[in-house]
């Protein structure tokens, strides 16, 4: 799979890079999640690393005391954490088979408080942000 990200609003839609078709969030071969858990990372949130078209980190968590199939979303170098990817997918993926792109981002009070992010096979070509 070969996919473009190509400007949209307040982020990216997505490309068929063979195709030059637009992929569809419900696309089969790919998740588009809405990020679990953001109220309770606000400040992080905010840090540019999870700005659309930025690569971010799917980190397993097996202690998570809450949930032992979580899966943390966190800035590429590991540093922030947005939040997670919602329980009920988690429980079907294996963090290191995946990819994590944000995707799109949502706004309240001219701060970032939702965050739209692409799940793609790791061996998925994800292309440069077109303008």
């Amino acid at each position: 799979m070969r996919l473009w990200l190509e400007r949209a609003g307040d982020g990216y839609r997505l490309r068929d890079a063979a195709t030059e078709e637009l992929v569809r969030d419900e696309d089969e071969r790919i998740h588009v999640v809405k990020v679990a858990g953001v109220s309770f990372r606000g400040d992080e949130l905010q840090d540019e690393a999870f700005s659309p078209g930025r690569r971010l980190a799917l980190v397993a968590e097996p202690d998570n005391e809450h949930d032992p199939h979580a899966i943390a979303i966190c800035d590429a170098e590991q540093r922030r954490q947005a939040g997670y990817v919602p329980a009920e997918l988690a429980r079907e993926l294996h963090a290191e088979d995946w990819q994590a792109v944000a995707l799109r981002e949502f706004f309240e009070d001219g701060k970032r408080s939702g965050l739209r992010v692409l799940l793609a096979p790791r061996d998925a070509w994800i292309g440069t942000p077109r303008a």
